[in-house]
């Protein structure tokens, strides 16, 4: 299958390796992956903070970068949702049909590559090993918008030599939010030491989610405050060669 990797610009210009290793696991099923080079920001920071109009402007590219993909796969929740969920209303609000339709065609090709591990490819085990005991955070995008329930976590599972720690109250937010950790610091703050609690009581060597906005909070946290548990993207320890 010819794959179109969406590589969101938070990943690009901080975690280039979750992109590598997203491909590495693409590539290792038997996929033909391509990289869209115009590809850029798929206005979601926009649309969350109110400025829609420059949030439709990168719709619009974001269709004709994309316009003819057969799959989209993309190593984020919080961007997948907000082509699935924002853009038919971005494209409502605009008041052209031909938008919106170009929307509805293209909003059902684009994925977080867990659920299209799961979900649209059947796969849960990708082949991959990674001897370590690790904890699974469930981002608020990924369990809210995309309700990825258990896909995550049966790849996960499938790894050889992985051990899955149990995460108390693995459904609370960790306070990151795009903007809002900026906006409401000390609100976001509060939160992430909550979930920093949680990870330590874990006693996980790594901590993993499907969205590095959210690890970078929390690990950043872990960071601070002198624990060892280190944040990894999923795409990167599915990536793990034996």
């Amino acid at each position: 299958m010819r794959i179109s990797l969406f590589m969101p610009c938070f990943n690009d210009t901080l975690f280039p390796q979750t992109g590598m290793a997203t491909v590495r696991v693409l590539e290792r099923l038997g996929h033909d992956v391509v990289f869209p080079r115009a590809q850029t920001c798929c206005g979601q920071i926009h649309y969350n903070t109110g400025y829609r109009d420059e949030a439709r402007r990168l719709m619009r590219h974001f269709l004709d970068v994309f316009d003819g993909a057969g799959v989209i796969v993309a190593p984020s929740a919080s961007c997948v949702a907000t082509v699935r969920d924002a853009y038919p209303e971005l494209a409502e609000d605009a008041g052209e049909p031909g938008l919106a339709r170009r929307v509805a065609d293209l909003a059902p090709r684009v994925f977080e590559l867990t659920e299209f591990l799961v979900r649209r490819l059947g796969v849960h085990d990708v082949g991959a090993r990674f001897p370590h005991r690790v904890t699974y955070h469930p981002t608020c995008h990924s369990l809210r918008h995309l309700r990825l329930d258990d896909a995550p976590l049966r790849l996960l599972r499938a790894v050889d030599g992985l051990e899955l720690a149990d995460l108390p109250r693995a459904e609370e937010c960790c306070g990151f939010g795009g903007t809002f950790a900026v906006k409401n610091v000390d609100t976001s703050l509060a939160m992430l030491d909550d979930k920093l609690a949680h990870v330590a009581g874990s006693r996980a060597a790594f901590v993993t989610a499907v969205d590095n906005s959210c690890l970078m909070q929390i690990g950043g946290g872990l960071r601070r405050r002198g624990l060892s548990t280190r944040a990894i993207h999923i795409a990167e320890i599915l990536a793990a060669a034996p």
